[in-house]
């Protein structure tokens, strides 16, 4: 079976050996994933789980697969939303499988954590997952200047650069959760317009980003009134994601 995980592409053959192995109840099912596999389906979507932060994150078919470098993101919005003293809220747009909300839910117990995504697939997974899910187009059914931490993982590849994503990953994954529009932030720049509102003053926003998208994103920062701009990159020196505190709302002119 490595052999054939190797030859398929699989960078870490053994270890998606030994997930497919433990998740495959008889050797037809496990001739069955294994086929998927070689095909490029998500290994997440044939196993029916993976591991996010320590946790258990099951994933459906069809959901958004949570990815490794996400991890960051929820870690430092835990420290956050772990940091506030008492009656903390934190919300969790474009959820997916929930995995982040997960880790924010149990890395501060007593916080009140909700998660909101438009597909109901996702919700329902998020749900199974754990999570306070509702199916919304972003906060709109949520209260202003009510949360501590908003995080969001959006689609944020440039439509252009769909075609440099791996071919299976084009060929299965859903396109609406990885194309985020012609630089990349056609969503994400509605999520600060949201996150501006559902924001206590000196809440934060954190959004994950790739290549230069912290400059892109820097006047719609500034024009929804958050400072203390802190983009984070990872070992190999690439933009990961982006925090910033929300301050009162510049007004219009």
């Amino acid at each position: 079976m490595i052999d054939r995980l190797r030859a398929a592409g699989c960078v870490a053959a053994e270890e998606e050996a030994d997930e497919i192995l433990a998740a495959a109840p008889d050797d037809a099912t496990l001739e069955a994933q294994v086929r998927r596999r070689e095909r490029g389906e998500p290994l997440a979507w044939i196993t029916g789980m993976m591991r996010f932060c320590g946790h258990t994150i099951h994933v459906d078919p069809g959901v958004y697969v949570p990815r490794f470098q996400t991890e960051e993101l929820a870690r430092r919005a835990a420290t956050l939303l772990a940091a506030v003293p008492s009656g903390a809220r934190a919300v969790d747009l474009c959820t997916g499988a929930g995995a982040v909300a997960v880790h924010l839910q149990s890395e501060a117990p007593g916080a009140t954590v909700v998660a909101l995504d438009i597909d109901h697939r996702a919700v329902a997974c998020a749900r199974r997952n754990g999570a306070r899910a509702v199916v919304a187009d972003l906060g709109a059914p949520l209260s202003s200047g009510a949360f501590d931490v908003v995080t969001a993982v959006a689609p944020y590849v440039p439509t252009d650069a769909l075609r440099l994503l791996p071919a299976d990953v084009q060929r299965y994954e859903p396109r609406r959760c990885l194309d985020g529009g012609g630089d990349g932030l056609d969503l994400v720049r509605r999520i600060v317009v949201t996150a501006a509102r559902l924001l206590r003053p000196g809440g934060w926003l954190l959004v994950e980003l790739g290549a230069d998208q912290d400059r892109a994103l820097s006047r719609a920062l500034a024009t929804s009134g958050f400072d203390g701009v802190h983009p984070w990159c990872d070992e190999d020196g690439d933009l990961r994601g982006l925090a910033a505190r929300a301050t009162d709302p510049v007004p219009s002119a």
